[in-house]
């Protein structure tokens, strides 16, 4: 009979939404984990592909498609390690991330050689995420602004 109470009680443990987010987001935080390992990786890999490629006769492009890759898997980790540390993607690096992506295929396909609606989607692009850059910081100016004692 107490058996049957301890595993009927167990059960009910595991079935709690306390547990179940917990369960939930140690799991989440293994996913992340792995791919900040395979995203380590892939930097290394690309920092060495680059290195030999300068042993090469010096293309600018390539050289500087390599740089602007390895900057963005930088920032993607850094992504990763905020929200491994906060629980939480943080907005600046995401909308950054996005920046630099965006310049690179721009620098890869040179803008002369890019079509013009194209060209203007990117343009587009690339106002709305600075806007959000812009949105971010001011509104991070002024909650600091903001004195908390004076309301209380």
């Amino acid at each position: 009979m107490e058996t049957n109470r301890s595993l009927t009680k167990q059960i009910q443990f595991l079935f709690e939404q306390n547990t179940i987010v917990r369960n939930l987001e140690r799991f989440q935080n293994f996913i992340v984990i792995s791919l900040c390992i395979g995203l380590f990786c892939v930097m290394l890999i690309r920092l060495g592909e680059m290195f030999f490629s300068l042993l090469k006769p010096l293309n600018f492009q390539a050289i500087t498609s390599d740089i602007l890759s390895i900057l963005i898997l930088v920032e993607l980790f850094r992504l990763l390690i905020v929200y491994l540390q906060e629980q939480r993607i943080s907005i600046g690096s995401a909308v950054e991330v996005s920046l630099v992506s965006a310049l690179r295929e721009v620098l890869l396909e040179g803008v002369v050689a890019i079509p013009l609606d194209k060209l203007l989607g990117i343009s587009v692009f690339l106002i709305v995420l600075g806007g959000l850059l812009w949105l971010r910081a001011s509104m991070f100016d002024r909650f600091n602004s903001v004195n908390f004692d004076a309301h209380s």
